[in-house]
């Protein structure tokens, strides 16, 4: 009488007998697969299925045949994958269209402003710099941006201590402001440059707001692009200071950088109004401080909306980079909701990064930490994931130092933007690709 069993009651049958090898055994019989429970009907998955089951009784049988002694299997791979069938092919499938559509609450679009007055705007600037005027967040393709992102790399009225990898790019020319404008114009590609009169500070050198304007005379005259004017962050000197500097480019619409709650910004801003500059409009990481000082600035001290720029503070990767990426976020989806307190484009401190002890340090401080890598490296990615994520987030304007960071940045930023078309990408071979 025949009898049913299973290939485990076979396997099982011999795996507690000690049994070396086997000869002269024959096993006969036939095999049964029960698909009682697949249904009925031709499915690409039921093909696929029995695929799968024919190479587990392979395996079941190479098992069996190693127990007899007989060496199936040896040096060979596991079983190849089922062929992959072709998906069955429908009539009268549904057509469908995809469509982006704007997006109903934003209605209001960012203000547009521009740096830099040329001859035609009794300047002297050879091209001028626009930023803002989005309609959607960054890159989106339904409301295209009408200005790429902007890049300003900063240059100081006196040398100052750098992290090596920055130093290494400036060394020769950090005692000369204009000289370092230019090679930072002329080499490597900035589109404004930022000028820190940090000497300024009672705490450093304590520079005479007339002697520091002449650094500014200095860079303009070296370079035919935009400038923005920072001070030394002292709240009793700047407002003189950036006030002088004002003076002295008068005409030129610079952007000076910057007005603030815990200073004089009333100063600042009667500067801008009467010698043609731009203010930018800073506060610390804090959405209802912005509305404060733009609201002061539009409504006390009469600044037209077209020339303030905010800078709400870059906070760097590792450092708070989040509460930035969306402290800027908040910003912009509140003005495109229609909070005309805060439809302004936005500026970076990108160089921030550099204030991140990962970007610099020659390693970690901590003994059981991790090797942290060459800093040559670390500290331009540093600068530019912060600079990278700040992009996402809605920022128009970036203070950057680091040429290898602000190429990198540019090139990401303007394919994204579709003034550089995207490198092809060869998918064909994706699984073995080196990245």
């Amino acid at each position: 009488m025949a009898k049913k069993m299973k290939l485990t009651d076979i396997t099982d049958m011999f795996a507690g007998m000690d049994v070396e090898a086997l000869e002269g055994v024959t096993i006969e019989g036939d095999i049964e697969l029960d698909l009682s429970s697949l249904g009925g009907g031709f499915d690409p998955m039921l093909a696929a299925a029995l695929g799968q089951e024919s190479a587990v009784l392979a395996q079941h049988f190479a098992r069996i045949a190693g127990m007899f002694g007989y060496p199936v299997g040896i040096g060979a791979g596991a079983p190849a994958p089922a062929a992959a069938l072709a998906a069955p092919k429908f009539k009268d499938l549904i057509p469908a269209k995809f469509d982006v559509a704007n997006m109903a609450d934003w209605a209001t679009p960012i203000q547009e402003v521009r740096i830099g007055n040329t001859s035609a705007d009794g300047g002297s600037r050879g091209k001028a710099v626009h930023v803002g005027g989005e309609k959607a967040l960054p890159f989106y393709f339904d409301a295209e941006m009408p200005n790429r992102n902007q890049v300003t790399i900063d240059v100081f009225d006196m040398r100052i201590g750098l992290a090596k990898a920055v130093k290494q790019n400036y060394d020769e020319v950090m005692d000369s402001p204009g000289e370092w404008a230019k090679k930072n114009v002329e080499q490597f590609n900035a589109d404004m440059i930022t000028i820190h009169l940090i000497s300024t500070d009672p705490l450093i050198k304590d520079t005479p707001a007339k002697e520091a304007a002449k650094v500014v005379e200095e860079v303009l005259q070296a370079v035919d692009v935009p400038i923005a004017i920072g001070g030394s962050g002292n709240p009793q000197k700047d407002p003189e200071v950036l006030a002088k500097a004002a003076e002295v480019a008068e005409g030129e619409r610079c952007l000076l950088a910057s007005a603030s709650l815990n200073l004089d910004y009333a100063a600042i801003a009667e500067a801008a109004l009467k010698y043609d500059h731009d203010v930018l409009s800073w506060t610390q990481l804090d959405m209802n401080s912005q509305k404060e000082l733009n609201r002061k600035l539009m409504k006390q001290c009469n600044v037209p909306r077209e020339r303030i720029i905010m800078d709400p503070t870059t906070a760097a990767l590792g450092y708070g980079l989040d509460y930035a990426y969306t402290n800027m976020e908040r910003i912009r989806l509140a003005a495109l909701m229609g909070d005309d307190e805060l439809t302004f484009p936005m500026s970076s401190g990108t160089t921030n990064a550099w204030g991140a002890r990962e970007s610099w340090m020659v390693s970690s401080p901590l003994k059981e930490d991790s090797d942290w890598g060459p800093r040559e490296y670390r500290g331009p990615i540093w600068e530019i994931i912060t600079g990278l994520s700040l992009a996402l987030a809605g920022n128009d304007l970036f203070m950057m130092m680091h040429p290898t960071s602000v190429a990198f940045l540019k090139k990401a930023t303007q394919t994204l933007f579709g003034s550089i078309d995207a490198e092809p990408v060869d998918i064909s071979n994706w699984i073995a690709a080196e990245v």
